[in-house]
């Protein structure tokens, strides 16, 4: 467990303080503060059919699961993804991709054209704006360049060509939200940018223990004293 002995114990607690994980093993009990408990019948039942009485829904879970249970710890997330978009029926596969991530890209989808799919792809810089021109300062520009990141025209473009699932290929933090907002129908994600971890964020997570240690002593960007506890 993560919790500091100098945490506020008067927080609301929700599932990432589970030690228990009742509501997938249902070999135990449930804490007081677990979400499922609080759950009333009519709420489940709502929920419920949202995918039961929704085709495209239904249609997505089941395909979902379908991969995750056929292929488990067998395929890659790239082989997932193949997977996924055929169960769901997919032709056309959107690429909103960082322009940074070309390459990866490209790859991606001549691997998708030899399995099948038609592809589009659009970079994060297309329509190539000035960053001041959205109220970006001067002195964000300095170390990446002028030209914005521009995920709402990533978008909108792929939205134009009808795509049936888009795949965000490492947009940057933020960029992503807005790519998500703004984008129709579905979307996966092949790659989580992380600049210092070669796109493996959750490696700053297998290492809170040990090397980025610091994570849990500070917030982040603080500094940490030396031989602080």
């Amino acid at each position: 467990i993560f919790m500091s002995i100098n945490e506020n114990s008067n927080r609301c607690f929700s599932c990432t303080d589970c030690g228990v994980k009742n509501c997938s093993t249902r070999k135990g009990s449930y804490p007081e503060f677990c979400p499922t408990v609080a759950l009333t019948d009519e709420e489940i039942e709502k929920v419920t059919d949202l995918y039961v009485k929704n085709k495209k829904n239904r249609k997505v879970a089941v395909a979902a699961a379908e991969v995750e249970g056929g292929f488990y710890g067998k395929y890659t997330r790239v082989e997932e993804i193949i997977e996924f978009a055929h169960r769901i029926g997919a032709k056309k596969i959107g690429i909103a991709t960082c322009v940074g991530l070309l390459e990866e890209s490209r790859i991606f989808a001549q691997i998708l054209r030899i399995n099948g799919f038609e592809v589009y792809g659009i970079s994060c810089k297309v329509a190539s704006q000035n960053k001041t021109s959205i109220g970006i300062p001067e002195e964000y520009t300095c170390q990446t360049g002028q030209v914005m990141c521009n995920p709402i025209m990533q978008a909108k473009l792929l939205n134009k060509q009808n795509v049936d699932l888009n795949v965000v290929v490492g947009l940057c933090v933020g960029h992503d939200s807005l790519f998500y907002k703004y984008a129709n129908g579905l979307t996966t994600t092949l790659v989580t940018k992380d600049r210092v971890l070669a796109h493996n964020p959750a490696a700053a997570l297998y290492q809170a223990r040990a090397y980025y240690k610091k994570l849990l002593l500070a917030p982040a960007g603080g500094e940490v004293q030396s031989g602080k506890k």
